[in-house]
């Protein structure tokens, strides 16, 4: 697990230097730096090692030296792809380095390489002989990459903050990207707060001509729900799945250095943590947890129940809700972008923790989307009755009876619920899952900029998807959106800096290849069926996990934000470009006196200010510290 960066055309060394110096949290263990100065192509890694220890310094280069990369992330079939390509006469110079294997694959496979690797990955390939650029992020989108390009300049880097560094790279903000963000709480891909930064989607590629510096971004794969129906019966199905889930952690125990398993005591992480007990012995596993003295958001007791059960040498932190609370404003200001998901703290924190004990850690992280486990799956076919016999006149009025509901601290509080399900039903069905979950809804992101927002392009991306869906289903629509957003540019996004502000590499079982195929090609009934989320995944835990776990209610992993916001003074909203301070201001004003909730847009806008705040040198010392 790395940062990569690096460019062509305009620019020195000086640049490459900025640019990989942001990225020494990702990597602390090493520094390498290249420039061709033939071909105007200068290449930086920082390193974190992981697997080889000694022989993984990069840039890394074929035996002529005409073949180099710079890389991120794991790859999992790392070891058969080696023999595969020494079969075809490839020569390696390291005994066991993942990362070679892209070099020799590079020149066996060009730009289909991707297609041959399980894992996860953002790389950047130059090809002196053929004078090409090449950089693929993985299917999933679990490591990050993003580049910019101008008429005299193509730069990458597996930060903004670190493309930033380039002195070229303009700093403009993108106006609609903000209005995204906050339409979402996350950028979704292309978009970052800058009109001259764009992320690569996961499961793309980029070519760089470099004669010309033409730039050629194409998907070379992409998620899409496809039902097969097999005639299997469901034990049959639950059975294959276990086995899937067995080898993808297997496959993820592979590793140099000291490792373990983030444990929250939910059915995932637990899932995780059982079957890498079963595959080593339970005290030769450590799991890490935290809990919140708030009891609405603590779930430390089932961590701990679920590691008594499996034997592992289980490790827990309790945090104050107040002391964590102190941390809040200086994570923001260490964040490579602004994000809209307040449980980047806890998230932060459990790395932290962990971190102080090992390198790498496995998560439960992609469950919820694959196999439909988030509450507003149960929400899907009421909604559609609803909206068959209610007339939006209705609707209209019972928002604004809803907003007088007493505000409530709790973690998904009643009406918390009940507003943002109303929210969503002003909404057609296309919108629900982005509306839900929205920090504000269009009107509201309307009033804060001060200008009219269409409603389809704040919304372009993820109408396009549901249109495009092979599913009628909108069970499987959702779990499109879920896999193809949701989890893509929020949750993987903040699992990804939480860690790696701490050096701690997150791998997830969940996201393997041949999981994610056998999920998507599962009919959506052993999802959800008659209420009951996860239908087959439980099923096929069931011989590992206790029941108490399988069978309780879902809980997010939260924070007490709505209470902390109202104990804290405004942001300064002259930080953040285009919005309406005196809109900002009331609702802040509303939310500290309990006449709304307003959390989650607040919180986008806190970290808005932060972000650039701390970008143009206004966030004091003090309140760094």
């Amino acid at each position: 697990m790395c940062g990569i960066a690096g460019f062509v055309g305009v620019g020195d060394r000086d640049d490459l230097k900025e640019m990989t110096r942001r990225l020494a949290h990702r990597g602390p263990d090493g520094e390498g730096l290249h420039h061709d100065a033939e071909r105007g192509v200068f290449l930086g890694h920082r390193r974190l090692a992981v697997i080889d220890l000694h022989g993984g310094a990069q840039p890394m280069w074929n035996e002529d030296g005409e073949v180099g990369v710079v890389f991120n992330g794991e790859i999992y079939n790392h070891r058969a792809l080696r023999l595969e390509l020494e079969r075809r006469g490839h020569r390696f110079r390291s005994d066991h380095c993942d990362t070679e294997v892209l070099v020799h694959g590079w020149e066996e496979w060009g730009a289909d390489l991707p297609l041959r690797l399980s894992g996860m990955f953002a790389f950047a390939i130059h090809d002196r002989r053929y004078r090409r650029l090449f950089l693929a992020r993985d299917r999933m989108g679990k490591k990050p990459l993003f580049y910019a390009t101008g008429r005299d300049l193509v730069a990458f880097a597996s930060e903004v903050s670190a493309l930033l560094g380039h002195s070229q790279v303009p700093r403009e903000v993108d106006r609609r990207a903000l209005q995204k963000f906050f339409a979402h709480g996350f950028f979704p891909a292309p978009h970052t707060p800058f009109s001259a930064v764009r992320r690569l989607p996961g499961g793309w590629r980029l070519e760089v001509d470099l004669a010309s510096l033409a730039v050629t971004a194409s998907p070379y794969w992409s998620f899409a729900i496809e039902p097969e129906e097999s005639g299997r019966g469901e034990d049959d199905l639950a059975e294959e799945l276990r086995s899937l889930l067995v080898d993808a952690v297997g496959r993820r125990l592979d590793s140099d250095v000291p490792l373990g398993v983030l444990l929250s005591g939910g059915v995932d992480s637990s899932a995780v943590a059982a079957i890498a007990a079963g595959l080593v012995g339970g005290d030769g596993v450590q799991t890490f947890s935290i809990g919140f003295d708030e009891q609405s958001f603590d779930e430390s007791h089932h961590a701990e129940r679920m590691a008594r059960h499996i034997g592992s040498h289980h490790r827990m932190e309790m945090c104050r809700a107040g002391l964590a609370r102190n941390d809040l404003t200086g994570l923001l200001d260490r964040l490579d972008e602004p994000m809209g998901d307040s449980s980047i703290l806890p998230t932060w924190l459990v790395s932290r923790f962990a971190r102080s004990h090992v390198t790498v850690a496995l998560s439960g992280d992609g469950a919820d989307e694959l196999f439909a486990g988030y509450d507003t799956f149960k929400a899907l076919a009421p909604s559609r009755a609803y909206r068959r016999v209610v007339p939006p006149a209705l609707t209209g009025l019972l928002r604004r009876l809803a907003v007088r509901l007493p505000a409530s601290d709790a973690n998904m509080s009643l009406d918390f619920k009940v507003q943002r399900w109303l929210r969503g039903m002003t909404y057609p069905e296309t919108l629900w899952n982005p509306v839900w979950l929205a920090a504000l809804d269009p009107d509201e992101i309307a009033a804060l900029f001060g200008e009219r927002v269409d409603v389809e392009d704040l919304y372009s991306e993820v109408i396009e998807t549901w249109d495009a869906s092979r599913s009628r289903d909108p069970v499987d629509r959702s779990m499109e959106f879920y896999t193809r957003f949701y989890l893509q540019d929020g949750v993987l996004v903040k699992v990804d800096r939480a860690s790696m502000l701490e050096g701690l590499e997150i791998r997830s079982p969940f996201l393997d290849d041949a999981v994610v195929d056998f999920a998507r090609r599962l009919p959506s009934r052993f999802k959800f069926r008659g209420g009951e989320r996860k239908v087959l995944l439980k099923r096929a835990l069931r011989p590992l996990v206790p029941a108490e776990i399988l069978d309780r209610p879902k809980k997010g992993f939260g924070i007490p934000l709505a209470r902390w916001l109202r104990d804290m003074p405004p942001p300064q909203a002259a930080d953040v470009p285009f919005l309406d301070a005196e809109w900002l201001h009331r609702r802040w004003r509303d939310h500290s006196e309990r006449r709304r909730d307003c959390r989650h847009g607040l919180w986008c806008w806190m970290g808005l200010s932060r972000y650039f705040g701390a970008m143009a040198g206004t966030t004091s010392q003090e309140d760094k510290a």
